[in-house]
């Protein structure tokens, strides 16, 4: 099992926090298979409150995916409780979520709609944020402000 972080780093203009609607924000990976090295074309999702039974190990996964290539079966779990969020003051890279994995691992992410920003100054809390275009702006009426996000990029790094 290998765990990978999803890290994330973005720039603000008035937005205090960022964060996904956990553990019911839909993760939008594309999956390498570590047996063969094919690598998927398309996004596959999961959620961390869902749960697939796996009847041949008596236990439950996030995702459990078949190789098209080897046929190998393999899984993808978000690690329980592992989402975080960025905030105005993070200039770096940070970890939102990590992904306990096992045969594959994340190679792109899309983000797309689900998150929830923070206006600064105790301003307005935007709910279903999309990001699919990785930039973001609205109209704080609470403060009289615009507040945007830009520039979003994203990294996975192996973690312990």
């Amino acid at each position: 099992m290998v765990k990978i972080a999803l890290q994330i780093r973005a720039q603000f203009e008035n937005v205090d926090k960022l964060y996904t609607n956990h553990p019911d924000y839909q993760w939008f990976l594309k999956l390498k298979c570590l047996s063969c090295g094919e690598e998927s074309q398309k996004f596959h999702d999961l959620t961390e409150s869902e749960k697939l039974p796996l009847a041949h190990m008596r236990s439950e996964t996030n995702l459990a995916i078949k190789c098209k290539l080897c046929g190998r079966e393999n899984m993808i779990d978000v690690v329980d409780q592992s989402n975080g969020f960025l905030t105005g003051d993070d200039t770096d890279f940070k970890t939102i979520v990590v992904f306990d994995c096992r045969g594959i691992e994340p190679i792109d992410f899309e983000p797309r709609s689900g998150w929830i920003a923070e206006s600064a100054n105790n301003g307005t809390k935007f709910q279903d944020v999309d990001l699919t275009s990785k930039e973001w702006e609205e109209y704080d009426e609470k403060n009289n402000v615009c507040v945007s996000i830009y520039e979003l990029e994203w990294r996975f790094v192996k973690v312990k």
